[in-house]
């Protein structure tokens, strides 16, 4: 039985906004863009994953709101999940594994070289933008709603 190891992204929302991070390492993803995380270690969930590694990578609080659907492979026995976040506090920092990072409007979604298995989750992401959907304005959630999904 093969073990897949999740790689938690972040769709970190904040004001009508989608924060882009340029990966500065490995050299193969250098200079392209993703959303930002890391491995899901022993015992935690992707949720708490998710918080550790944007305090680690950027200094900021986040709070996971919801999984966008779909799973993508990264390298054999890896998949990225990513989940929509709420920016709590703190201003975002390139500490580690990125170089640049970039606020997107959801007109610039186009506007950086995103990595391939990003492109799905990124565009379902400027879809809630473009729809409204901020979820810096929204109070914090723990309810599921129909579907799985929980809601911004």
């Amino acid at each position: 039985m093969t073990t897949v190891r999740v790689v938690v992204g972040g769709a970190v929302l904040d004001r009508g906004r989608l924060l882009a991070a340029r990966r500065s390492a490995p050299p193969a993803l250098a200079g392209r863009w993703e959303l930002p995380g890391g491995k899901v270690e022993d015992g935690e969930s992707p949720e708490q994953a998710l918080v550790r590694e944007l305090r680690e990578e950027l200094g900021v609080e986040v709070e996971p709101l919801e999984p966008i659907a779909g799973e993508w492979g990264l390298r054999p026995g890896f998949v990225l999940r990513v989940w929509v976040a709420r920016l709590v506090s703190g201003e975002p920092r390139p500490l580690q594994d990125h170089d640049e990072l970039r606020w997107l409007e959801p007109d610039e979604e186009l506007s950086v070289d995103w990595l391939d298995q990003d492109r799905p989750a990124v565009a379902a992401a400027m879809r809630l933008l473009r729809e409204g959907t901020d979820a810096a304005s929204r109070p914090p959630s723990r309810g599921t709603v129909p579907g799985g999904r929980a809601p911004l």
